[in-house]
């Protein structure tokens, strides 16, 4: 049973002190577990991850398991300069985070344990092109579901949802994105929905984009643009770091519904995965605890969308 938590407001504003485990260890995961009726729940398991790698995993109708299966291993798309979310540690060569992780955990429903795993970095703006070519599996990275996209991919989940929120300068007089103006530049991802929503909405406010939020708030920080966007729970992660710079302000301006991005068509893997999010509440929030537990924020994992 899928264990029922409160998010407040659309409950971003509560994703505070995600940096607080942008440290955590994102030690490789050695199990996964499964809901595919072709799987087992047998394998190994690890006291670091709430889950187990399935064995004797068969999909059938899926070209993209089929290709992983050839492979070897799976090829995952994710962010790595998300605190808490999706996050590379250059020192350790560990990667962390909430995203990361249930990234792991489908690839341990479908068989593939973390030496078969290879990650790769995405910028936002090549996710659906990365997915169309075939040079990923699939992604998890805050990437939210819209109609647009779903006209060259598929999308399971969602497994989390967020919104739309600013960070600013300590000093900052701006509040909310009602005092954005003709004077301010805005930053964000290139392609990203909160850049999109900010030209649409605020049309006379200047936009500046990169292919890292890093390099956006690295700009906010030296003065060169006066908020950076996103959704909220990654810009918490970010201002958690640095909070005598930078701060979140306001509440959040959208709803945005975090999925998993896979190849168009591919319904079998789509339902493997909704189905593994589904009768998985259990591992889904230890997961959810293990990263950003000590935020000590209340969620509900969102319903699946079996489009």
């Amino acid at each position: 049973m899928r264990k029922s938590r409160t998010l407040t407001g659309i409950g971003i504003a509560a994703v505070a002190l995600l940096a607080l485990t942008a440290c955590q260890s994102g030690s490789p995961a050695d199990s996964g577990d499964s809901t595919d009726s072709g799987s087992s729940d047998s394998g190994s398991s690890s006291s670091a991850n709430p889950w187990t790698v399935a064995t004797d995993v068969t999909l059938e109708g899926s070209p993209t398991f089929d290709k992983m299966m050839a492979d070897g291993k799976v090829v995952i798309g994710v962010k790595e300069d998300q605190p808490g979310l999706g996050y590379f540690d250059a020192t350790t060569n560990e990667r962390s985070g909430f995203d990361v992780d249930i990234a792991r955990w489908i690839a341990a429903s479908l068989g593939f344990d973390e030496a078969d795993i290879e990650f790769k970095a995405i910028p936002s703006a090549n996710r659906e092109q990365e997915i169309v070519n075939g040079n990923i599996d699939y992604y998890v990275g805050t990437y939210s579901i819209n109609d647009k996209r779903k006209e060259q991919i598929d999308f399971a989940g969602p497994y989390f949802i967020t919104g739309q929120g600013l960070l600013v300068a300590a000093d900052s007089d701006i509040k909310s994105e009602k005092d954005l103006n003709a004077d301010t530049i805005v930053c964000s991802a290139t392609g990203s929905t909160p850049i999109q929503n900010i030209k649409a909405n605020f049309p006379e406010v200047e936009t500046k984009e990169y292919d890292l939020y890093s390099l956006c708030v690295q700009d906010l920080i030296d003065g060169k643009v006066q908020a950076v966007t996103t959704d909220q729970a990654i810009l918490i992660g970010y201002a958690a770091k640095d909070p005598d710079l930078i701060k979140v302000v306001g509440e959040p301006f959208s709803v945005e519904k975090y999925g998993i991005g896979l190849a168009k068509g591919d319904d079998a893997l789509r339902e493997h995965i909704n189905t593994l999010l589904t009768d998985g509440g259990d591992t889904w929030q230890a997961i959810f605890d293990k990263n950003l537990g000590e935020s000590g924020i209340t969620v509900e994992q969102p319903e699946v969308d079996n489009y």
